[in-house]
């Protein structure tokens, strides 16, 4: 097995992919209020900006930005993965172990890649045949990014239109 090496960059933007053991599972949108209570605590104590989010039944994707001279996102999604599977297991019959061991990581080097890591995220509920467009997913900082007028409300139906042309 390759050594496998995390980014280093203190301050910089990465893309993630965390899942669950179970990729059969709905556990994150079934309990989607337990995720967001975990990722607050966490974002409250171990700052980080997220500049997009999406949830799927059983992986998150994301985009988020360290604060100056800080690195440590695998201790902050530590966090996160273990104050959900604790509020989980406390307010449910649920037994097993949830999450997968790993995440992915990539470092953001251009505003490119931090425009295709971004489509990429609010597009995934569509690939995944979960909703016709991505405003209809409900998990997912599109929303959010819809009221800051960064994106169009019918954003992907435009991008389906053009490609079509």
């Amino acid at each position: 097995m390759p050594n496998y090496v995390r980014s280093k960059q203190k301050g910089g933007t990465f893309f993630f992919t965390v899942a669950l053991q179970n990729r059969q599972s709905c556990l994150l949108i079934d309990h989607i209020d337990l995720l967001r209570e975990s990722v607050r605590y966490v974002k409250s104590r171990r700052p980080f900006t997220i500049v997009a989010w999406v949830v799927l039944p059983d992986h998150i994707h994301a985009v988020w930005t360290l604060p100056d001279g800080d690195n440590d996102f695998s201790r902050r999604w530590q966090l996160i993965k273990t104050l959900f599977t604790k509020k989980l297991k406390a307010t449910t019959q649920y037994k097993h172990s949830i999450w997968q061991k790993r995440f992915w990581e990539h470092e953001i080097r251009t505003s490119d890649d931090l425009t295709a890591h971004i489509n990429y995220c609010y597009l995934n509920p569509v690939k995944h045949g979960l909703v016709a467009s991505t405003h209809e997913w409900p998990y997912s900082s599109f929303h959010r990014d819809v009221q800051r007028h960064l994106f169009d409300h019918n954003w992907n139906s435009i991008i389906s239109d053009k490609n079509e042309k």
